[in-house]
């Protein structure tokens, strides 16, 4: 008699995308994340943490992370037998690295500075790394 036992894939699956450091680009680098997370068939809960972190993370590259005709770009990499998502935002502006130790004290009428904020409570844990030449990559990990 046959028994088949169910496998599960324990490939790393990777995606990487140049996206303009624009409004549009970041919104653009959300869905992107959401279409590919859904395809690797990510759970519901995890693609909603990864969508806003991505979301955070692309609107400050093109915000602050930006220089005229540089584009920022997306990479995300799944490693299912670590069980471990990577979200890597990579700008033109290595000048300009985001504080490790946010500000919780954002008052509540701020129309801005939640950023980071949001991703502290929603990643496992969070970075920067150089980009040479002149660049940074932001980077977040959230557990599967």
């Amino acid at each position: 008699m046959n028994v088949s036992t169910p496998h599960t894939s324990t490939a790393v699956s990777t995606f990487a995308q140049q996206l303009s450091s624009t409004r549009r680009g970041a919104r653009l680098a959300r869905l992107l994340a959401a279409a590919e997370l859904q395809t690797w068939q990510v759970s519901p809960s995890v693609v909603e943490r990864a969508e806003q972190i991505v979301a955070e993370l692309s609107a400050n590259a093109a915000l602050h992370g930006r220089v005229q005709g540089r584009d920022f770009r997306l990479a995300l990499r799944l490693d299912p037998a670590a069980g471990l998502l990577r979200i890597e935002v990579t700008d033109a502006r290595g000048d300009r690295l985001p504080c490790a130790g946010t500000d919780f004290t954002t008052p509540p009428d701020a129309e801005s500075d939640r950023g980071l904020i949001l991703v502290t409570a929603l990643a496992d844990r969070w970075g920067t790394e150089p980009y040479p030449p002149g660049g940074k990559t932001v980077w977040a990990e959230c557990g599967l």
